[in-house]
C-alpha cells in the first residue's frame, strides 16, 4: 500500500520516468538470477533413483497400438535435434538400453521387431504408455488361437496319412473331402465335429444320421457309415 501511494502520488515527469526505469532494471536483475537457476534445473531433472527406475524397462517388449491413436514419433538418434520417424502399426520393439546417463540426459534406444533402430525420451514414452504404447500384445488372443488352428491341423493331417486308406483317399482326407464308407469317428477327424447333427430312423429302421457342416455340406450317415454328401444352397 504504501509503494502504490508514493507511486501515485508522483506528479513529477522525471520522477515518473525514474521509477518506471527501477521497475524494469529491477525485473531485468530478477531474470538474470532466475535463469541459471532454471537452467541447473532442466540440466538435473532425474536423480540417480529415477534413472534406476527408468533403466529397469531395459529388455522388456512393448507393442504399439496405432487404432487407438497416432504413435509418438521415434528419433534416429539420441538428440534432440535428430530427425524422426513413425513406426508401423502392427510393430512391436524391445528396449535395448537406457542412454545419455553420465549427461543425465536419458533416451531409450529400441530395436523394432522390423529391425529398425530408434530412440525415444522418456517422457514421451510414459506420455504414450497404455494408450498407443502397450505392455501386453493386443493381438496375443488371436495368435494364440492362431497357433492353436495350426497345431490341430498338424495332428489332423499326421493322422490322415497314418491310416491304412489309399493315396486317393488320403488326397481328398487332407483337402477335408471325405469319401463314402468312412466311420462317422474318422469322418470327425477329417471334419471336425460339425455344426448339428440330426437323427432319423425310417421304415426299414435302418439308424441315418445327418451332420451340418459350414458352407451348407450335408454328410449323410446310414449304420454309422458315410452314404453320401449333399451340398445345400442357401436361399
Amino acid at each position: 500500500m504504501i509503494l502504490q501511494t508514493n507511486v501515485a502520488g508522483l506528479t513529477d515527469p522525471s520522477k515518473i520516468c525514474g521509477a518506471v526505469g527501477r521497475a524494469i532494471a529491477l525485473a531485468l536483475l530478477s531474470m538474470m538470477f532466475l535463469a541459471p537457476i532454471r537452467t541447473a534445473l532442466a540440466a538435473n531433472r532425474y536423480t540417480h533413483k529415477q534413472l534406476d527406475a527408468l533403466a529397469d524397462r531395459v529388455g522388456k517388449t512393448f507393442w504399439l497400438a496405432i487404432g487407438e491413436g497416432q504413435a509418438p514419433p521415434f528419433l534416429n538418434a539420441p538428440s534432440a535435434r535428430a530427425t524422426t520417424f513413425r513406426p508401423a502399426a502392427d510393430d512391436s520393439f524391445v528396449i535395448t538400453d537406457l542412454t545419455g546417463r553420465s549427461t543425465n540426459d536419458p533416451y531409450y534406444a529400441v530395436r523394432f521387431q522390423s529391425g529398425k533402430v530408434g530412440y525415444i525420451r522418456p517422457e514421451a514414452f510414459h506420455e504414450a504408455l497404455n494408450l498407443t504404447i502397450l505392455s501386453i500384445d493386443p493381438r496375443a488372443d488371436e495368435k494364440e488361437e492362431a497357433e492353436k488352428r495350426e497345431s490341430e491341423e498338424k495332428d489332423r493331417v499326421e493322422w490322415i496319412k497314418s491310416q491304412p486308406w489309399s493315396a486317393a483317399v488320403k488326397k481328398a482326407a487332407i483337402k477335408r473331402e471325405p469319401v463314402p464308407g468312412l466311420k462317422t469317428t474318422e469322418v470327425k477327424k477329417v471334419m471336425g465335429p460339425p455344426l448339428r447333427i440330426t437323427k432319423l430312423r425310417g421304415p426299414s429302421k435302418v439308424a441315418e444320421e445327418h451332420w451340418f457342416y459350414r458352407g451348407g455340406s450335408v454328410l449323410i450317415f446310414h449304420n454309422g457309415l458315410l452314404s453320401r454328401i449333399e451340398n445345400v444352397q442357401k436361399k
